[in-house]
């Protein structure tokens, strides 16, 4: 079951989003990874999630390599061991884990390959258990319509991010989520700043200033300049333009009720 990510999950041509790099397409249950082979992390991931129909899937996964990848082309357990970084899943775990019980739990299971982690910094604070709950809150806000959400994540891939153990760490991450509204399709971006955290000049470590996981509500158009992804009409439809009587800017987020649908 490789489906991967289905451009008319919402009933509106929402094609996949394309980087200005060259990726490999990994297509798995209900999404589809677009590997940058050179970073060896996700330079888009895409996820169809059908909320109305989520399974309570127990965690079984565990991290391994893609086999359709060669080793060297994916950041395997080497970059995550002995040090403060976390496997983060780009597509979150339950994210596809829907329909028939056999499918949600094939699905949930592939969230699991090495292509759809990032590493992020260790440790919970308030911003970064808004950014894990950022689809729940959209979900929730779609409710009203028919509880279909297409989801993108992916690393912000810098050339300036710091070096470590044959990679670079990703320091900002970014998520763009789509929905059917009342008017038709709507979306809105979001960015997580990890940039004050990571250490990577002794070794890796993370230091942790208060506030040091930032989340921010941002413009899809300013998204897809810094990150170097085609959204297609996702910028013309995001609602953060449409509630602001001023350009819209970066918001920084400090719980669910600061989003702006």
């Amino acid at each position: 079951m490789s489906d991967g990510y289905d451009a008319d999950f919402l009933d509106a041509a929402l094609p996949l989003p394309r980087p200005d790099r060259e990726t490999r397409e990994l297509p798995y249950p209900r999404f589809t990874v677009l590997l940058d082979t050179q970073r060896r992390f996700a330079a888009v991931t895409a996820v169809n999630i059908d909320g109305a129909h989520l399974r309570p899937v127990p965690r079984t996964g565990s991290w391994r390599l893609e086999d359709r990848v060669e080793p060297h082309e994916q950041a395997g357990n080497d970059i995550y061991r002995d040090n403060d970084l976390d496997r983060g899943h780009l597509v979150r775990r339950r994210d596809p884990g829907w329909g028939e019980l056999d499918d949600a739990r094939a699905a949930t299971r592939a969230t699991f390959f090495y292509p759809n982690a990032a590493p992020q910094a260790s440790g919970f604070n308030q911003s970064k258990q808004l950014w894990l709950g950022l689809e729940d809150h959209v979900l929730a806000y779609a409710e009203a319509s028919d509880q279909r959400v297409s989801v993108f994540t992916a690393p912000v891939l810098a050339d300036d991010d710091p070096p470590y153990r044959a990679i670079q760490v990703p320091l900002r991450f970014w998520k763009v989520a789509a929905w059917r509204g009342p008017d038709g399709l709507a979306a809105t971006g979001f960015i997580l700043d990890q940039s004050d955290l990571v250490r990577t000049d002794e070794g890796l470590r993370t230091v942790a200033p208060l506030g040091a996981f930032r989340t921010f509500q941002a413009p899809i158009a300013e998204i897809a300049e810094l990150a170097g992804v085609d959204f297609g009409v996702l910028p013309e439809v995001d609602v953060l333009g449409a509630r602001t009587a001023r350009a819209p800017s970066w918001r920084e987020l400090n719980e669910p009720h600061d989003i702006i649908f």
